[in-house]
Protein backbone atom coordinates (compact mmCIF):
# COMPACT_ATOMS: atom_id res chain seq x y z
CA UNK A 1 0.00 0.00 0.00
CA UNK A 2 3.23 2.21 0.55
CA UNK A 3 4.10 2.05 -3.12
CA UNK A 4 0.94 2.48 -4.42
CA UNK A 5 0.42 5.50 -2.06
CA UNK A 6 3.81 7.11 -3.41
CA UNK A 7 3.36 6.60 -6.77
CA UNK A 8 -0.38 8.04 -6.73
CA UNK A 9 1.36 10.59 -4.97
CA UNK A 10 4.30 11.21 -7.62
CA UNK A 11 1.12 11.65 -9.90
CA UNK A 12 -0.50 14.03 -8.47
CA UNK A 13 2.28 16.20 -7.36
CA UNK A 14 3.27 16.05 -11.32
CA UNK A 15 0.34 16.79 -12.55
CA UNK A 16 -0.69 19.88 -10.05
CA UNK A 17 3.32 21.31 -10.38
CA UNK A 18 2.71 21.13 -14.24
CA UNK A 19 -0.63 22.87 -14.15
CA UNK A 20 1.09 25.34 -11.70
CA UNK A 21 3.84 25.96 -14.16
CA UNK A 22 1.76 26.21 -16.85
CA UNK A 23 -0.76 29.54 -15.46
CA UNK A 24 2.68 30.66 -14.22
CA UNK A 25 3.87 30.89 -17.73
CA UNK A 26 0.38 32.55 -18.79
CA UNK A 27 1.07 35.27 -16.02
CA UNK A 28 4.47 36.01 -16.88
CA UNK A 29 3.78 35.87 -20.50
CA UNK A 30 0.65 38.83 -20.20
CA UNK A 31 3.04 40.65 -17.52
CA UNK A 32 5.79 40.71 -19.99
CA UNK A 33 3.33 42.00 -22.91
CA UNK A 34 2.12 44.54 -20.57
CA UNK A 35 5.26 45.82 -19.53
CA UNK A 36 6.39 45.99 -23.44
CA UNK A 37 3.47 47.95 -24.49
CA UNK A 38 4.06 50.72 -21.61
CA UNK A 39 7.31 51.05 -22.62
CA UNK A 40 7.45 51.43 -26.08
CA UNK A 41 3.95 53.36 -26.07
CA UNK A 42 5.88 56.23 -24.63
CA UNK A 43 8.36 56.32 -27.73
CA UNK A 44 7.93 58.56 -30.46
CA UNK A 45 5.55 58.15 -32.97
CA UNK A 46 6.70 55.73 -35.81
CA UNK A 47 5.42 56.34 -39.63
CA UNK A 48 4.12 52.98 -40.52
CA UNK A 49 6.82 52.61 -43.36
CA UNK A 50 5.33 51.54 -47.23
CA UNK A 51 8.22 48.80 -47.08
CA UNK A 52 8.07 45.20 -45.54
CA UNK A 53 8.69 45.02 -42.41
CA UNK A 54 9.43 42.57 -39.35
CA UNK A 55 5.92 42.34 -37.23
CA UNK A 56 8.16 42.31 -33.67
CA UNK A 57 10.09 45.52 -34.43
CA UNK A 58 6.11 47.28 -34.78
CA UNK A 59 5.12 45.28 -32.08
CA UNK A 60 3.42 47.53 -29.52
CA UNK A 61 4.77 50.64 -31.14
CA UNK A 62 2.25 53.84 -31.83
CA UNK A 63 2.25 54.80 -35.66
CA UNK A 64 1.04 56.83 -37.46
CA UNK A 65 -0.57 55.94 -40.60
CA UNK A 66 -1.58 58.18 -44.74
CA UNK A 67 -3.16 56.68 -47.04
CA UNK A 68 -6.85 55.83 -48.07
CA UNK A 69 -9.23 53.53 -46.63
CA UNK A 70 -10.64 50.45 -48.64
CA UNK A 71 -14.15 50.43 -47.96
CA UNK A 72 -14.82 46.99 -50.11
CA UNK A 73 -12.40 44.85 -48.13
CA UNK A 74 -13.97 45.79 -44.72
CA UNK A 75 -14.46 42.91 -42.27
CA UNK A 76 -16.57 42.55 -38.98
CA UNK A 77 -15.07 40.71 -36.10
CA UNK A 78 -18.11 39.07 -34.06
CA UNK A 79 -18.39 37.69 -31.04
CA UNK A 80 -16.78 40.82 -29.29
CA UNK A 81 -17.70 41.85 -26.08
CA UNK A 82 -18.18 45.56 -24.80
CA UNK A 83 -19.76 46.47 -21.04
CA UNK A 84 -21.29 42.83 -21.62
CA UNK A 85 -22.84 43.33 -24.94
CA UNK A 86 -22.11 41.61 -28.19
CA UNK A 87 -21.09 43.63 -31.13
CA UNK A 88 -18.38 43.52 -33.18
CA UNK A 89 -14.69 45.11 -33.72
CA UNK A 90 -14.73 47.07 -37.66
CA UNK A 91 -11.66 45.97 -39.52
CA UNK A 92 -10.65 48.00 -42.39
CA UNK A 93 -7.64 48.06 -44.72
CA UNK A 94 -5.73 51.34 -45.31
CA UNK A 95 -3.57 51.59 -48.75
CA UNK A 96 -0.67 53.32 -47.33
CA UNK A 97 -0.22 56.69 -49.35
CA UNK A 98 2.09 55.96 -52.58
CA UNK A 99 2.61 52.58 -52.31
CA UNK A 100 0.54 49.19 -53.36
CA UNK A 101 0.66 48.14 -49.58
CA UNK A 102 -2.01 47.96 -46.88
CA UNK A 103 -2.45 47.80 -43.46
CA UNK A 104 -5.77 46.17 -41.63
CA UNK A 105 -6.96 49.16 -38.70
CA UNK A 106 -9.24 47.73 -36.05
CA UNK A 107 -11.31 51.04 -35.79
CA UNK A 108 -13.23 49.88 -32.89
CA UNK A 109 -16.36 48.16 -31.50
CA UNK A 110 -19.70 48.57 -32.84
CA UNK A 111 -23.04 47.27 -31.27
CA UNK A 112 -24.94 44.04 -33.01
CA UNK A 113 -28.32 44.66 -34.14
CA UNK A 114 -30.85 42.17 -31.96
CA UNK A 115 -31.70 40.45 -35.51
CA UNK A 116 -28.37 39.22 -35.94
CA UNK A 117 -28.86 38.94 -39.93
CA UNK A 118 -28.88 42.64 -40.13
CA UNK A 119 -25.39 43.97 -40.05
CA UNK A 120 -24.63 47.24 -38.68
CA UNK A 121 -23.39 50.84 -39.81
CA UNK A 122 -19.64 51.26 -39.80
CA UNK A 123 -19.17 53.97 -42.72
CA UNK A 124 -15.45 54.70 -43.96
CA UNK A 125 -14.52 57.94 -44.09
CA UNK A 126 -13.48 58.41 -48.03
CA UNK A 127 -10.85 60.19 -49.39
CA UNK A 128 -6.95 60.60 -47.66
CA UNK A 129 -7.08 60.09 -43.80
CA UNK A 130 -3.87 60.07 -41.71
CA UNK A 131 -4.26 58.28 -37.87
CA UNK A 132 -2.33 57.27 -35.50
CA UNK A 133 -2.81 53.77 -33.11
CA UNK A 134 -0.83 50.78 -31.51
CA UNK A 135 0.77 48.17 -33.90
CA UNK A 136 0.11 45.12 -32.35
CA UNK A 137 0.42 41.27 -33.73
CA UNK A 138 -2.12 39.61 -34.27
CA UNK A 139 -2.69 35.84 -33.41
CA UNK A 140 -2.61 32.35 -35.68
CA UNK A 141 -4.34 30.29 -33.93
CA UNK A 142 -7.93 30.19 -33.54
CA UNK A 143 -10.76 28.89 -32.11
CA UNK A 144 -13.93 29.20 -34.67
CA UNK A 145 -17.60 28.36 -33.37
CA UNK A 146 -18.61 27.65 -36.69
CA UNK A 147 -16.97 26.49 -40.05
CA UNK A 148 -15.63 29.39 -42.09
CA UNK A 149 -17.09 30.25 -45.73
CA UNK A 150 -15.06 28.32 -48.54
CA UNK A 151 -16.28 30.20 -51.53
CA UNK A 152 -17.06 34.05 -52.14
CA UNK A 153 -16.73 37.34 -49.99
CA UNK A 154 -17.78 37.46 -46.83
CA UNK A 155 -18.37 40.60 -44.63
CA UNK A 156 -18.29 38.55 -41.04
CA UNK A 157 -15.17 36.70 -40.17
CA UNK A 158 -15.36 34.82 -36.21
CA UNK A 159 -11.34 36.03 -36.08
CA UNK A 160 -8.83 38.49 -37.90
CA UNK A 161 -6.72 36.04 -39.65
CA UNK A 162 -4.34 37.57 -41.50
CA UNK A 163 -2.53 34.89 -43.66
CA UNK A 164 -6.64 34.17 -44.27
CA UNK A 165 -6.94 37.83 -45.37
CA UNK A 166 -4.05 38.38 -47.24
CA UNK A 167 -5.54 34.94 -49.27
CA UNK A 168 -8.88 35.92 -50.08
CA UNK A 169 -8.02 39.78 -51.05
CA UNK A 170 -4.29 39.38 -52.65
CA UNK A 171 -3.40 42.76 -50.57
CA UNK A 172 0.00 43.01 -49.95
CA UNK A 173 -0.46 43.37 -45.70
CA UNK A 174 2.01 44.66 -43.49
CA UNK A 175 2.20 42.10 -40.21
CA UNK A 176 0.80 44.06 -38.42
CA UNK A 177 -2.62 45.41 -37.49
CA UNK A 178 -3.22 48.71 -36.02
CA UNK A 179 -5.67 49.49 -32.90
CA UNK A 180 -7.06 53.27 -33.68
CA UNK A 181 -6.04 55.50 -30.99
CA UNK A 182 -8.64 56.57 -28.78
CA UNK A 183 -8.36 60.21 -30.46
CA UNK A 184 -7.82 59.27 -33.91
CA UNK A 185 -10.73 60.22 -36.41
CA UNK A 186 -13.22 57.70 -37.81
CA UNK A 187 -13.41 55.19 -35.25
CA UNK A 188 -15.97 54.05 -33.17
CA UNK A 189 -15.92 52.25 -29.20
CA UNK A 190 -12.07 51.83 -28.45
CA UNK A 191 -11.55 50.69 -25.00
CA UNK A 192 -8.96 48.16 -26.01
CA UNK A 193 -8.03 45.38 -23.60
CA UNK A 194 -4.97 45.47 -21.57
CA UNK A 195 -2.06 42.58 -22.31
CA UNK A 196 -1.83 41.69 -18.70
CA UNK A 197 -6.25 41.65 -18.17
CA UNK A 198 -6.61 39.03 -15.83
CA UNK A 199 -3.26 38.50 -15.21
CA UNK A 200 -3.63 37.86 -11.62
CA UNK A 201 -6.34 35.23 -11.77
CA UNK A 202 -3.30 33.33 -13.61
CA UNK A 203 -1.20 33.90 -10.94
CA UNK A 204 -3.97 32.79 -8.23
CA UNK A 205 -4.57 29.67 -10.49
CA UNK A 206 -0.46 29.42 -10.20
CA UNK A 207 -0.29 29.26 -6.61
CA UNK A 208 -2.89 27.01 -5.90
CA UNK A 209 -1.67 24.38 -7.81
CA UNK A 210 1.12 24.73 -6.10
CA UNK A 211 -0.58 24.23 -2.91
CA UNK A 212 -2.62 21.45 -4.10
CA UNK A 213 1.25 19.76 -4.78
CA UNK A 214 2.37 20.61 -1.30
CA UNK A 215 -0.56 19.39 0.39
CA UNK A 216 -1.02 15.65 -1.48
CA UNK A 217 2.96 15.93 -0.58
CA UNK A 218 2.17 16.60 3.26
CA UNK A 219 -0.60 14.18 3.40
CA UNK A 220 1.34 11.65 1.92
CA UNK A 221 4.38 12.12 4.42
CA UNK A 222 1.96 12.59 7.76
CA UNK A 223 0.49 8.91 6.80
CA UNK A 224 4.09 7.37 5.84
CA UNK A 225 5.43 8.69 8.99
CA UNK A 226 2.55 7.44 10.92
CA UNK A 227 2.77 3.63 9.43
CA UNK A 228 6.03 3.87 11.00
CA UNK A 229 6.69 1.77 14.73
Amino acid sequence: MALWGGLLTAALVSLFVYLGLWQWHKWETKTALQAELDSRSRDALVAMPATPVDAASLRFRRVVLAGEYDARRQILIDNRLYREQAGYHVVTPLRLAGSDRYVLVNRGWVAAPADHRVLPEAPVPPGPVTVTGVAVVPGTRFFNLAPEPTAGWATVWQNLDLERFRRETDLTLQPVVVQLDAAAPGGFERDWPRPDERADRHLSYALQWFGFAATSFGIWAFFLLRRRP
